[in-house]
């Protein structure tokens, strides 16, 4: 019995072992490798300096009217990630990609993810990078709940909201979060540098998927995922959004005219997520939407038609 029970203990010693040379081996690589992916790290836009830290804010295009665009939950990459569709819409209206918190060249820190802090924070950033409103709103996926919170607190900053596939507060009633515990270890993971080892993941980011970058972006894209894989904002940003979304619930729908482009919700865990956003936009005054056979990142899998339907709908305004 002691022979088994000793037998047991060494192997047991033996595997925590190698796990523990293994997240040694991959936290020195990922060390190094985030120090030479600096050089190729260079914010395309403007930095500025938003509730003691640093924000970037990417501007593109001369047109009078502006189009900010404002990234989902969890994307690395913001910039790189709308490219394909800002690029169709640079020739006739000013670009600008806010970058909140942990996002993209902007800095991580320990800052409030509650709406208030992050719609203040992107509003300050536009305005210390020189952009003013009124703003036609692009959002993704849970800045959805942004767009709709910034025409509720300042609707006459909001020309409309062209929502990418948004979330709206009911949705989130029904979301399954994933737990702290859950959150915690994926993201010590991904600070460890493990993903580095899984280049599946990034491969399949739809930016990268759809071929939307040339090579040098590509590899900038990939360097922004390793380092922003699941920063503490984006953390944080999950733990407060059934707060944030109940606190956009109570004010109920704004009165700005809006386009929501529906994905076909294959992605998403939560069951009807069409029916929910088709229900939420249908009483708006001045409100269309339109379903399309694409994933969740649907402005790069669908960057043309909605290029062409949004033109449509902001010269109509």
């Amino acid at each position: 019995m002691r022979i088994v029970l000793k037998r047991f203990g060494y192997g047991a010693l033996a595997i925590l072992g190698v796990i523990l040379l293994f997240i040694i081996i991959s936290f020195t690589n990922h060390t190094i490798k985030l120090k030479s992916e600096l050089a190729i790290l260079s914010p395309p836009g403007v930095v500025v300096n938003v509730n003691n830290h640093q924000m970037h804010v990417y501007i593109e295009g001369t047109g009078s009217q502006t189009l900010v665009f404002l990234s989902g939950g969890g994307t690395s990459a913001p910039v790189l990630d709308f490219k394909a569709l800002y690029s169709r819409l640079s020739e006739q209206y000013k670009i600008a990609v806010v970058e909140k918190a942990g996002y993209g060249f902007s800095e991580t820190v320990k800052v409030s993810r509650d709406m208030d802090t992050i719609l203040e924070e992107t509003r300050t950033a536009l305005t210390l990078a020189d952009q003013n409103p009124p703003y036609v709103l692009f959002p993704h996926s849970m800045s959805g709940i942004e767009a709709l919170y910034w025409a509720q607190r300042y609707p006459n900053e909001v020309k409309a909201i062209i929502g990418l596939d948004p979330a709206i507060p009911e949705v989130y009633e029904a979301y399954p979060l994933p737990s702290g515990g859950v959150m915690s270890l994926t993201s010590l993971g991904a600070r460890m540098g493990i993903t580095r080892f899984f280049p599946g993941i990034v491969d399949s980011s739809a930016a990268i998927k759809e071929n939307h970058l040339s090579p040098q972006e590509e590899g900038m894209y990939r360097a922004l995922f390793y380092k922003n894989t699941q920063t503490s904002n984006m953390n944080e940003e999950v733990r407060m959004i059934k707060q944030n979304a109940a606190k956009v619930a109570k004010r109920g729908i704004p009165d700005v005219p809006m386009y929501f482009f529906i994905s076909n919700g294959k992605e998403l865990p939560v069951e009807n997520w069409q029916t929910y956003l088709i229900s939420y936009i249908e009483p708006v005054k001045m409100g269309q939407y339109q379903i399309l056979d694409s994933s969740h990142y649907i402005h790069n899998t669908d960057p043309d038609r909605i290029a062409e339907e949004s033109m449509k709908f902001i010269n109509e305004l």
